[in-house]
Order: structure tokens, then C-alpha cells, then sequence
């Protein structure tokens, strides 16, 4: 055998070994998912493949008791109401991030706004771990009344994801010249339109392609929903940790369930912006 066969059945391998590993949990979710309660519980057997295949562990997600004698499990429970507050916490996070982010990133790159510190400032946000400043902000947020609420959460997954979008968007704006905005304000559009109407729109893949970035962040969180939310608003990650049962204890089915649907949304939103990604993931990754 050539040097060059034994070279590219060796990247071959190291290939197909990475396959396997990144994509056998998703392999091991998808077949839990429709595994019976019966092939789940601990015992001596795995099941690789489910045998009795079943949607009960779907059906008690929505509130419905499934039926049956490889249901060991008859009591629904309503994960609605946690993926809604999923939704609307995470898409308002990020929208908030995305609209004073987008609006810092520009000044910083045109007007250098705030001097050399600033996004250093700004990035400082970050460094500190999640836990660390958590219970001073659950204080405050009881003080102002905001615990336990969705505009709480919004607020303050805004104010996390704001830093990423800082310097996201940042590097994508370096990439515009001025000269387009100056031929804008030339043709009589004011700052803020010029703005809106010649620069946004050469920036749209990277604004895409941030607000992903920013949505998997917001939908995927637990601890800050976990301590600044209670009994009025859950979202699916906390609900999902919380799904347990006096039959069978911890509940792998249902929970992979779950997990199944809570996968869609940020795949969804990758297909429907994915023309824009591309783009995004390499515009401004040169210049720096």
C-alpha cells in the first residue's frame, strides 16, 4: 500500500471514530426517546434498538396518559408551558441583545466609542463565572420584582449574551467602508438611517448568524433560570431536570422526549438562516 493510500485510510478512520463519538448520544436521545419505560429502567439487558417502540413518553409531555402494557408510566405531565417560556424568554434575550449590541458594535467600530477600554470593558462581562454573580443578582432582581418572571429572565439574557454580540458584530462592521455610509449621509439620509438602510443590509449574514449563536445560548440555559425563576415561569431545561416519577425514579424516556423537541427549535432556525451562515461563520475572520 502507498504512502498516500495509507495516509487517507488513516484520515478515514480518525473520521468515521469522530462520527461515532459526537454522534452516538444523539443516536442514544433518538432511540430513548420512543423506548417503552420497560427497556429504560435499569436491568441487566440494553437495549440498543427500542423493540416496543412507543410515542407514550410523547404523549405524557403534552398532557395525554398513555395506554398500554409496555407503559409502566400513566401520569401525564404538561411540559407546554415550559417551552413556551422557553421561547418567549430566549427569542426576547436575544432580540434585546441583538438591538443594544448591534447599536454598541457600530459605535465602537465607526466612532470608536468609549477609547481602547471599552470592549474590553464590555467583554469583562463574561469573565466572571455564571454562579459568581448570581445570587447578588437574585437580590436585586427580588428588590425590583422581577424574580420569577419572564422579564426578568429577558432582561438578564440580554444582558449575558450583550458582550457576544459586541464583539461579534464588531468585527463584522470593520469589514464595512466608510464610504457607504458617508455616500448615504451625502445623499441625505441622516446617521440613523444611513445606518438602517446602507449598513445593516451589507451585515445581515453576520447578524444572522450572531443571533443563532446568541439563541442556543439563551434556549440551552439552566443555572440562571434555575435560581431566578420559581414556580410561575419554567423553562424546558429546568422542567427537564425535574421530571422524575415514584415508579421509576428518573425518567430517561420522557426526558429524551423532550430533549427531542427542545433540539428543534435552534435546528429550525439554522435551516431557515442557513443560506446566511456560510457567509456569516467567514465574514470578518481575516481582518483583525
Amino acid at each position: 500500500m502507498s504512502r498516500r493510500k495509507l495516509l487517507t485510510a488513516t484520515r478515514a478512520l480518525v473520521v468515521a471514530f469522530a462520527l461515532v463519538v459526537f454522534l452516538f448520544p444523539v443516536y442514544w436521545t433518538v432511540t430513548m426517546a420512543f423506548k417503552p419505560a420497560s427497556e429504560w429502567q435499569p436491568s441487566g439487558k440494553t437495549y440498543w434498538v427500542p423493540e416496543n417502540p412507543t410515542f407514550g413518553n410523547f404523549e405524557r409531555l403534552f398532557g395525554a396518559a398513555p395506554t398500554g402494557s409496555d407503559v409502566l408510566v400513566s401520569t401525564p405531565i404538561d411540559a407546554t408551558d415550559s417551552i413556551v417560556n422557553s421561547l418567549i424568554v430566549s427569542v426576547g434575550g436575544t432580540l434585546l441583545a441583538l438591538l443594544v449590541g448591534t447599536a454598541t458594535a457600530f459605535g465602537i467600530s465607526r466612532y470608536r466609542a468609549g477609547g481602547k477600554m471599552l470592549p474590553f470593558a464590555i467583554l469583562q462581562l463574561r469573565m466572571f463565572p455564571p454562579i459568581a454573580v448570581i445570587i447578588p443578582i437574585l437580590f436585586l432582581w427580588t428588590y425590583l420584582r422581577m424574580f420569577d418572571s419572564r422579564w426578568g429572565l429577558i432582561l438578564i439574557y440580554g444582558a449575558v449574551t450583550f458582550p457576544f454580540v459586541v464583539w461579534l458584530m464588531r468585527s463584522f462592521f470593520d469589514e464595512i467602508p466608510r464610504e457607504i455610509g458617508e455616500a448615504a449621509i451625502v445623499d441625505g439620509c441622516s446617521n440613523l438611517s444611513a445606518f438602517r438602510k446602507a449598513i445593516l443590509p451589507l451585515v445581515k449574514s453576520g447578524l444572522a448568524t450572531t443571533a443563532l449563536f446568541v439563541f442556543i445560548l439563551n434556549w440551552s440555559d439552566f443555572l440562571i433560570a434555575l435560581v431566578l425563576a420559581g414556580n410561575s415561569v419554567v423553562t424546558a431545561p429546568v422542567f427537564l431536570s425535574q421530571i422524575t416519577s415514584a415508579a421509576t425514579g428518573e425518567e430517561y424516556g420522557t426526558r429524551a422526549a423532550l430533549g427531542l423537541i427542545l433540539i428543534g427549535p435552534p435546528v429550525l432556525l439554522s435551516i431557515l438562516i442557513q443560506k446566511h451562515l456560510v457567509r456569516g461563520l467567514t465574514f470578518g475572520a481575516i481582518k483583525r
